[in-house]
């Protein structure tokens, strides 16, 4: 009845998680266009979507990318073969064994008349996909704490899901082992199945030995060694009365090299009826990591394969509009953590300066998801995580190596686009005003720039590098303007830009500081460092701007905490 309750509680919280998460699809707004769409029309969109496609020629991506990218994780493995192997072993072997042994009697003793969990092959197979599951645990563990492998950050989430992992394939393996040596166990199994009378007690002694000598049961009354006629009888009645429904134990090789390990102390286990406890513990923490799956990081198995599959069919320009907001809101929930967007970020290394992880893109799609959830996040935290949108320089690297193939350019432009509907625009509006004036900039003269602060000595002022000329060398022939193609973009780019390329070099060298930093051109500049490569006088135009733009923030910061 315990079992029972347990099973139907934690199944019901499963659905009702996966519920909700699979709801947060069609609610989350992401973007203007996702706003002006209710949730049912996004709703009856993806079912439109998801009919035409499976009865269309696209089934056949479908099939394509299901096999290569979701079930062999194609992408992962063009990134990393370790991180490749460790998901393979725990996704492939855990899948595996909750389809054998976990539903076995929903899956596994319908499909196979003769099923028992305790004969071959079930029982090797159980062993060698725990065993699979064991060593993907091993590779993470290794990477995580001990190879130190590059990682942005480590959440609690991700020691939650190694926890119960490891609890369930470790409870599962020791309830093996002690369920092998337990004679408890073998009594119950004798009285329920064998069908002899106290009175036989020869047969009862013989059917004992053959187990204590072929079965690694510890007896408490029975021991070796035996002769060859009590053996010989045992077995008789073993193929009589066991033999249908139980295998050699050593097939199960795993539980059985447990089983010779703890035997020394078998007896007191089984006193303490340690193989119940490990009962317990083996089917709560299966249950609870079954109850808990949709709210924790494991919600990536049901999220990455849709994510993958979407992308695969949709088409750019041709979608619904419906669809693709529905399809953004799902890449945000198939995010799993991994930093190889972090890890390839250009301006991560500002993180150095600016202790803020909403810099880092895989900490700020974590910012981007509290926002949605509609979780009151408070002024500070808001601010955070405006600073780290825009110190982005949309470079487009996050997405290029995101191994699920998430658009993450997309996602921070509408991370942008909700800021500013919370009150929080662009920085370039606040900036304007916190410039004061009596802010000097003649410390400029006969100095140029890195691209991200990193220099401790930085305070606030322009700091300078002796690998190029300064700005104060520009003369002002304008190749950073006609070949900068943010300028290009515009017909009329001084009425939208303010001062140009070349113009803030100009400003620069005659120390006006107001009209450099009041210019938008700092933040729409997208750092492709095209500007500096032309110039012929070796300006560091880029790294200007750049650094001009987070002397104009830390201003802003400085005030407002003020």
């Amino acid at each position: 009845m315990f079992y029972t309750i347990a099973l139907y509680t934690s199944l019901a919280i499963f659905v009702v998680g996966l519920i909700y998460r699979i709801s947060n699809w069609f609610r989350y707004k992401i973007g203007p266009d996702a706003t002006r769409i209710p949730a049912s029309t996004r709703v009856s969109a993806a079912v439109s979507a998801i009919v035409s496609t499976l009865f269309s020629t696209k089934i056949r991506v479908l099939l394509k990318v299901f096999v290569l990218d979701v079930l062999l994780q194609r992408r992962l493995l063009k990134r990393d073969l370790l991180r490749w192997l460790a998901h393979i072993c725990i996704y492939g072997g855990f899948m595996l064994l909750l389809l054998m042994h976990g539903l076995d009697e929903l899956i596994t003793s319908v499909l196979f008349d003769d099923y028992y969990s305790t004969v071959n092959p079930f029982m090797f197979l159980r062993d060698f996909f725990g065993l699979v599951v064991i060593v993907g645990l091993g590779i993470v563990i290794y990477r995580r704490f001990i190879s130190k492998s590059a990682r942005p950050k480590t959440t609690p989430m991700d020691h939650y899901a190694i926890i119960i992992l490891a609890v369930i394939m470790i409870s599962g393996v020791l309830l093996e082992g002690t369920k092998i040596l337990s004679h408890s166990r073998y009594q119950e199994m004798v009285e329920e199945y064998v069908g002899l009378d106290e009175e036989e007690t020869e047969e009862l002694r013989a059917l004992g030995a053959y187990w204590v000598q072929k079965f690694g049961v510890v007896s408490p009354d029975v021991k070796g060694p035996f002769d060859e006629n009590t053996l010989q009888q045992g077995k008789e009645l073993h193929e009589m009365s066991c033999a249908e429904c139980h295998s050699r134990p050593q097939w199960a090789f795993v539980g059985y090299g447990v089983s010779r390990v703890v035997s020394p102390i078998a007896s007191p286990l089984d006193w303490a009826n340690i193989h119940i406890l490990l009962r317990y513990l083996h089917f709560l923490a299966c249950f609870f990591g079954l109850a808990y799956l949709p709210f924790s990081k494991f919600f990536h198995i049901f999220s990455i394969p849709v994510c993958l599959l979407v992308n695969a069919v949709m088409e750019k320009g041709k979608s619904d509009l419906a669809n693709i907001a529905t399809r953004q809101a799902i890449e945000l929930d198939a995010c799993t953590h991994c930093g190889d967007c972090t890890l390839r970020c250009s301006v991560a290394v500002a993180f150095n300066e600016i202790p803020n992880p909403n810099i880092l893109p895989s900490e700020k799609l974590t910012a981007f998801r509290a926002l949605l959830s509609g979780k009151g996040l408070s002024e500070q935290r808001l601010m955070a995580i405006q600073e780290g949108s825009y110190i982005c320089t949309d470079c487009h690297r996050c997405t290029d190596v995101c191994p699920i193939g998430i658009n993450l350019e997309d996602l921070w432009l509408n991370l942008k686009r909700y800021l500013a509907e919370l009150g929080y625009p662009k920085p370039e509006v606040w900036a304007r005003e916190a410039i004061s004036a009596d802010f000097d900039l003649t410390t400029l003269k006969d100095k140029t720039l890195s691209l991200t602060p990193v220099d401790k000595t930085f305070i606030g002022k322009l700091t300078g590098s002796a690998q190029a000329n300064t700005f104060s060398v520009c003369f002002g022939c304008q190749n950073c303007t006609n070949v900068c193609p943010v300028v290009g973009n515009y017909e009329n780019p001084k009425e939208i830009l303010g001062l140009l390329p070349h113009e803030i070099m100009h400003c620069l060298a005659l120390k006006h500081k107001g009209l450099a930093l009041g210019s938008r051109m700092l933040w729409d500049c997208v750092t492709c460092y095209i500007c500096q490569e032309h110039c012929p006088q070796g300006v560091r135009v880029t790294d200007v701007l750049y650094q001009l733009k987070n002397l104009a923030l830390k201003q802003l910061k400085e005030k407002k905490a003020a």
